[in-house]
């Protein structure tokens, strides 16, 4: 390919170089000469790569160039060739008589029928690249070719699968707005007024490419992304120049497009982009002047991680324009400076105060994102706005006690501006002594997190590394250090360790500085500052060093450990713990002491203490370790091999860590053989090598001795375990030792090694007791049942082996080996083979110790071991060299060879393929995928087809559905979707991805079910083909390659579930429940309905048009047997999946007037849908309609619906029926609310027709549940929110509503709560509790809210109804009652200018609340209704207690609620 694309981009240079000549020696030309003859055949060659789909993207687009550049250099630059490119595009014959003779057999191959889709993309790329467009005269061929470019385009998106190709079709969108620009850029006249009325807002044109935008601007490529907003801004640029506008008056097509997009959820992305660049076009005053709390609302969204960045590049473009904006205004009004104009003033009201007011009572994640995002740049813009934001927050009132308050917002604003060089080093205090050191002491050691990472910050961060640190600077830090070491948030150590590290590097990078002006200063008063300044640094790092060490003393604590040890290894790493006396010497305050504890680190059940542990012991002063003592360096080798055996998996991992830092040691060679003496092992060291001595020799020479040593152990141990595996398991399990081996070979350095001989043995030893240990454990973890041992296997030599170790494991009176624990007593014996088992036992455990074993030890010893076999196979492959059989250089140095590479290959696929324990398959996995890692990067062709031919074979074995295969049908196909996952990822990045696209072939044939098949075997490949998909749409490596296949995937699971096989819906649902956060992304919230996991229409059917027409076959096939009438239950397989999909779309404001997308098809079944006996589907098919009824189409769905619902009261009134029709409205209601924000039409006759059916919120409608849902409806439209309706229509509807309200169960029904409970539950009937929340909605908005109040009257009725809800007989009610009133108390709060009594609190409220504070049983009522009369008194409210006849004191009510407290089991 590459090959392909230098020779393409080659005739391409020479084409551009000789354009001129070419021309006019085709000119001079007559007949057939060479030079066509080469031309053509050059086209010929550009045709061949255009149509041939296995070239990749760039050198088809590149053949593309070519091909207009060929016929430019052949026709020259008019008319003629404008339709030739045109006649190419559309793909038809007609016009190529405008072409050459001898070029017209050549052009017929992009015209032929079935040429693939992308040659008109790759012809646009050309045509636009190739051709001028910038102020040239365009003739009437030119013009529609121009415009004939883009409706191609977007023909072509509609087709496209692969992320890529859009890639393709949104830059080449992108070039096109840009050239259609530099069309407009000449003068007006020498255009056709067809082509401004084309280009400008509001053309079929625009609309269309704007809806492209809407499409694509959430795609999940940033690159798509990207050309969609510079596409947008162009065509914006394109309308203003189009139209010709006085700039000075507004433009009603960018204001209705401003309120749009405005109107948008935040959530979506694409909206900031397109705000960015309206305000890039129009300024900032245009949006404020619009949304004026722009601002606030923008401020409050950078609490979301994912939307801070983006949040944040539109404040900075708003902010840096409004600047601008009121600079230039100040300037044109004679202000002078504009930066001391009134127009800062504003500016400062505008973006500092809501700032501020965001700081001081944010979240302490929003306050991250401020200062990483937003502030930054708002110093940038205006450094002298740093001044004016600490006078305001030193003004500023005391916050509440649960939030930062004035403090922290003062150390986010001090640390940014210091960051950005804007504030300056601190001496006797910041900004003249305006913030005093005092106020940054008291920071440091604050209770919020956040404020005491802000406050180090300013220490630590500042604009020049080489800034030297003050004495009030290393005072401070003296300050924060002890009490912050032992933090038990994870965040805040490693943001502490992040901080500290930017400090350390300023005193190195300072004290050189110091170091070199010492050198060069002539000044003695400067020399002794500087020598001051120096020593002041020792110090202070000697006093840290020793602080650290000081908290590793035995039993420290998790996070004390890990903070010392990262801050102790910066130290290393920047200072070194040398003793030399001209640096800082920080060795000298390492003692053995210090030095001992941090070796009992190594010995921590925390890794990552282990892994600091080992760093720093290396770094310390070898005198202070003491290795090279060689008793000392004797104890800590045979304690590493001692623990390298021991039955607790963290034990092995420290004596790897322990053999790392021994093989450090010239002297371990002979305590290496002294130990093997001692345990009479007859053991050989390495040959010398013959070289001199070197740290690299050293350290090869002891790994290799270290290994020889553990792989001698470690094939004795195997021995034993081939006759005894619960021996093994008992006393010395295999996974320990190679476990070692792997990470002594991990620190080795493989092009460097000098031993290859020895190497090359030890390696091929190493595999061959690799491969010994899996035959001993592959029975147990390829066994049907590896958790309990149960053999069903039927090949018989796993079955024997396995037969044998059950023998061996279960106990003597029981096969209950789950629960019963085999005991092995070396001393006693009840039947020989137990005898012989004692025996053998002895020679490991002469103390007479026992053993107690059971069958999940044993299985962790054999997956443990296995996966200790797959990491050292993967590694052996991956790190150490190849030797190539056919270079003798590289045979000399490679220690692994080709042969044992694939055997290393096909050892791995019967590893995966069967077996069955999750923990064993998985981690072959990890070692798999380092062996195909390999095999891609080698330069071998032998190697690199293996990938391949391995794919082919196991797809094969699944398609065969063999019965004597040895996959795995259950377990989710166990480690067969891992094996073919690890061959995928394998391939290059930079291919054609032939191997993914041939897969997906045939796993989407597979899994998609077919009448033709044989059932019992297409069963078995129909399952594994769907669990494979499902493990590939997961895989992160595959990227955007795997979207194209998502259509496939969706119509698998959805058919899946028509499957009489419960294994093929199994797996159904899992693909299925993958697919929906492949496409929708992995939920970022609670609510599982939020938009943050949604998408448009629009962009849904855009993405995957495939789903369209599969949908909606689904669908009608699923409404037909959605039948209530004949009160049957029919529930179609896929119905709920089919809902569960189009629920998780939502419509779009930008949708416009009509639906290029034709939904309305689905309507009429998703209606139907509604009248389902399955509550559940009723209420997906209402949320499931929303996104298919355009918002100007709401009002008359709604009346249309509420029109078939019957009138009164009837014989065989269907209550389904009814239900699902309520439910479909409020969804559409609650939408249109949401979106539209403007009242309905008043001749719309919702009101009306509400009206006419009032029966059913009133007794006559027998059913509570569609009671409930038509009080839901009415809450909707009469509630606190802005009306939907008319005001007198509303006003109407609220006295009807509140004559059912009081004719209800809910007034009346107080009494004992259990008796009452009981009465209204039995009497109501199922849905009851449902029924009475929704009268309590509207009960409360009915007794609270002012406008509701009016119709009263007078204020008893209001506190009686409000009284009936707090002494509700369901506890539901009464915590939903005081809800309301909390959220109503917390609105009061926030208004300023509301400080009177609340109109609806009354004494008979009080009351009602102080005697249910004395007699809720209820917990969270209980502590709910604490929470309000908290509020109240905190709002100056008397409250008197009473119990019944009886007035309480404050003490007795302190009294009692201390009693209850007590008393609580929920204390």
């Amino acid at each position: 390919m590459h090959l392909c694309l230098t020779a393409v981009k080659t005739s391409m240079l020479v084409l551009q170089r000789s354009q001129d000549a070419t021309s006019a020696a085709l000119q001079v030309a007559e007949g057939s000469c060479g030079l066509q003859s080469t031309l053509s055949s050059l086209l010929d060659r550009y045709v061949d790569i255009l149509t041939n789909e296995e070239f990749v993207q760039t050198v088809q687009s590149t053949a593309g160039m070519a091909s207009v550049l060929l016929l430019r250099s052949a026709m020259g630059p008019g008319e003629d060739l404008a339709t030739v490119v045109c006649m190419l595009l559309r793909g038809s014959g007609q016009g190529t008589d405008a072409a050459p003779y001898w070029l017209r057999p050549s052009l017929a191959g992009l015209c032929a029928e079935g040429c693939p889709l992308g040659v008109s993309l790759y012809l646009c790329h050309g045509a636009l690249a190739m051709l001028k467009w910038r102020r040239a005269a365009l003739g009437p061929r030119w013009e529609e070719l121009l415009l004939l470019l883009p409706d191609t385009l977007l023909l072509l998106d509609t087709s496209i699968k692969e992320s890529s190709t859009a890639m393709v079709v949104a830059r080449v969108l992108t070039l096109w707005s840009g050239a259609a620009l530099d069309c407009l850029q000449g003068e007006r006249s020498s255009r056709s007024p067809s082509l401004y009325q084309s280009l400008q807002g509001g053309s079929a044109l625009h609309e269309h490419l704007l809806e492209h935008v809407y499409s694509h601007w959430e795609h999940p490529l940033d690159g798509v992304r990207h050309q969609t907003r510079g596409l947008f801004r162009n065509l914006i640029a394109l309308h203003q120049h189009a139209s010709a506008s006085d700039p000075a008056r507004p433009d009603p097509y960018l204001s209705t497009l401003t309120h749009s997009l405005l109107g948008l959820e935040w959530h979506m992305r694409g909206k900031y982009g397109s705000l960015g660049c309206l305000v890039e076009l129009l300024g900032a005053g245009h949006l404020l002047d619009v949304q004026p709390q722009l601002p606030s609302q923008l401020l409050g969204l950078m609490g979301d991680q994912n939307l801070a960045p983006h949040a944040s590049d539109l404040l900075e473009r708003l902010f840096v324009s409004h600047k601008g904006q009121l600079a230039g205004e100040d300037e044109a009004g004679g202000g002078g400076d504009a930066g001391s104009g009134c127009g800062m003033e504003l500016w400062h009201r505008t973006w500092v105060t809501p700032l501020l007011q965001v700081l001081c009572r944010a979240r302490l994640d929003q306050t991250t994102y401020i200062l990483d995002y937003f502030l930054p740049k708002l110093l940038r813009c205006s450094p002298s706005s740093l001044a004016h934001m600490v006078q305001a927050l030193q003004d500023m009132a005391p916050c509440s006690s649960g939030s930062r308050g004035a403090v922290g917002a003062l150390m986010t604003c001090l640390r940014a501006a210091r960051a950005q060089g804007v504030a300056p080093s601190l001496e006797e205090g910041l900004l003249g002594g305006l913030v005093p050191l005092s106020l940054l002491r008291q920071a440091l050691v604050h209770k919020h997190d956040q404020v005491r990472m802000d406050a180090l910050g300013l220490l630590c961060e500042t604009h020049r590394r080489t800034e030297v640190l003050t004495p009030q600077e290393i005072e401070l830090l003296r300050h924060f250090l002890p009490p912050n070491v032992n933090c038990q948030s994870p965040g805040v150590r490693q943001l502490t360790v992040s901080l500290i590290k930017k400090l350390l590097c300023r005193v190195k990078d300072s004290s050189q500085l110091l170091q070199k002006r010492l050198t060069q200063e002539k000044n003695q008063e400067q020399i002794d500052r500087d020598v001051h300044t120096l020593a002041t640094y020792k110090e202070f790092l000697h006093w840290m060093c020793e602080t650290l060490l000081e908290v590793l003393v035995p039993g420290a604590s998790f996070p004390s450990c890990l903070t010392s040890l990262h801050l102790l290894v910066l130290l290393g790493q920047l200072f070194s713990f040398d003793t030399e006396p001209h640096a800082f010497a920080l060795g000298s305050k390492v003692t053995l002491a210090r030095a001992q504890n941090v070796l009992y680190c190594v010995a921590s059940n925390f890794l990552e203490v282990k892994q600091l542990a080992s760093v720093l012991l290396r770094q310390l002063p070898s005198s202070t370790v003491a290795l090279q003592d060689p008793e000392r360096l004797g104890h800590v080798l045979n304690a590493a091999l001692e623990l390298s055996t021991s039955t607790k998996p963290y034990d092995s991992v420290t004596a790897a860590h322990l053999l790392n830092l021994l093989v450090h040691q010239p002297t371990l060679p002979s305590a290496l053989l002294a130990c093997a003496q001692e345990q009479g092992l007859p053991f050989q060291l390495p040959l010398q090598p013959e070289s001199q001595a070197s740290e690299a020799l050293t350290l090869e020479y002891n790994s290799l001795a270290v290994v020889q040593l553990l792989l001698q152990r470690l094939q004795q141990e195997v021995v034993s375990a081939e006759s005894s595996l619960l021996q093994a398991a008992a006393s010395r399990p295999l996974y320990g030792r190679a476990h070692c081996i792997t990470a002594v070979l991990q620190h080795l350095h493989p092009g460097s090694l000098t031993l290859t001989g020895q190497w090359r043995s030890v390696v091929s030893e190493l595999i061959a007791v690799c491969y010994r240990m899996s035959d001993v454990v592959s029975p147990v973890v390829q066994s049907s049942s590896p958790e309990g041992l149960i053999p069903m296997d039927t090949d018989s030599d796993a079955a024997a082996g396995l037969h044998r170790i059950l023998q061996e494991i279960q106990p003597r009176d029981t096969n209950d080996f789950f629960t019963s624990a085999r005991e092995l007593d070396p001393q006693t014996g009840d039947d020989n083979d137990l005898q012989d088992q004692t025996k053998e036992t002895k020679g490991v455990c002469d103390s007479g110790e026992g053993y107690r074993v059971t069958a999940q030890m044993v299985l962790v010893c054999c997956w443990r071991s296995m996966k200790e076999v797959a990491m050292m196979l993967g590694e052996l492959c991956q790190s150490l060299p190849l030797q190539n059989n056919n270079a003798a250089d590289d045979a000399h140095t490679g220690l692994v060879t080709e042969e044992q590479v694939e055997g290393v290959g096909l050892y791995f696929r019967q590893q995966l393929l069967q077996s069955r324990h999750r923990g064993a398959f998985e981690l072959a996995y990890v070692g798999f995928v380092r062996l195909t890692d390999m095999l891609c990067r080698s330069g071998s062709q032998a190697l690199q087809q293996l990938p391949s031919r391995w794919l082919r074979e196991v797809l094969q074995e699944v398609k065969s559905s063999d019965p004597s295969s040895k996959l795995c049908a259950t377990r989710r196909s166990a480690g067969i979707p891992f094996y073919i996952q690890a061959l995928l990822s394998s391939e290059p990045k930079a291919s054609s991805c032939s191997l993914l696209k041939m897969t997906m072939r045939e796993l989407t044939s597979l899994a998609t079910p077919s009448a033709d098949q044989d059932a019992k075997n297409s069963t078995v490949s129909q399952v594994h083909a769907l669990n494979i998909l499902r493990a590939l749409y997961r895989d992160t490596r595959l990227g955007e390659n795997i979207i194209p296949f998502v259509s496939e995937g969706m119509q698998a699971a959805v058919l899946g579930f028509t499957s009489p096989v419960w294994a093929v819906r199994n797996s159904s649902t899992l693909l299925f429940s993958t697919l929906i956060t492949r496409i929708f992304g992995v939920k970022k919230g609670k609510d599982e309905h939020s938009k943050k996991n949604r998408m448009t229409g629009r962009e849904f059917f855009t993405r995957f048009p495939a789903l369209y027409p599969f949908l909606l076959s689904q669908l009608q096939e699923a409404a037909a047997t959605v039948d209530s009438d004949s009160g049957e239950v029919k529930l179609h397989p896929s119905l709920f999946l089919l809902l569960l999909v189009l629920g998780r779309l939502y419509p779009s404001p930008m949708d416009g007037s009509s639906s290029p997308l034709g939904l309305a098809p689905f309507m009429p079944f998703i209606i139907r849908c509604g009248r389902s006996a399955v509550y559940r589907t009723r209420e997906m098919a209402a949320r499931a309609l929303v996104p298919f009824v355009l918002v100007t189409r709401i009002p008359a769905t709604v009346e249309t619906l509420l029109q078939d619902l019957p009138p009164g009261p009837q014989p065989k009134t269907q209550q389904n029926h009814i239900h699902g029709t309520l439910l479909q409205v409020l969804f559409l209601l609650h939408s249109y609310q949401a979106e539209s924000h403007r009242p309905l039409q008043t001749g719309s006759g919702i009101g009306n027709a509400l009206r006419q059916r009032m029966w059913l919120a009133s007794r006559q409608n027998c059913c509570v549940v569609t009671r409930g849902a038509y009080l839901d409806v009415l809450q909707c439209l009469c509630g606190p929110l802005a009306s939907l309706l008319p005001d007198s229509q509303v006003l109407e509807l609220r006295r009807e509503t509140l004559a059912v309200l009081m004719a209800s169960e809910l007034v009346g029904s107080c009494g004992p709560p259990t008796v009452a409970t009981a009465s209204v539950l039995s009497s109501l009937g199922p849905g009851a509790v449902q029924y009475l929340l929704s009268l309590t909605h509207v009960a409360l908005s009915a007794s609270l809210e002012r406008p509701w109040r009016e119709l009263w009257g007078g204020a008893e009725p209001g506190a009686r109804l409000l009284e009936s809800v707090l002494r509700g007989p369901l506890y539901e009610v009464r915590e939903l009652a005081l809800d309301g009133l909390l959220k109503k108390l917390g609105g009061e709060e926030e208004e300023e200018e509301e400080q009177k009594k609340p109109t609806w609190l009354d004494k008979t409220t009080l009351s009602t609340l102080s005697s249910l504070a004395l007699h809720e049983t209820h917990p969270q009522c209980l502590a709910k209704v604490l929470r309000v009369l908290c509020r109240l008194s905190s709002q100056g409210e008397e409250i008197l207690w009473r119990d019944g006849d009886q007035e309480l004191s404050h003490v007795d009510v302190l009294a009692r609620l201390l009693s209850l407290v007590q008393s609580s089991a929920h204390r």
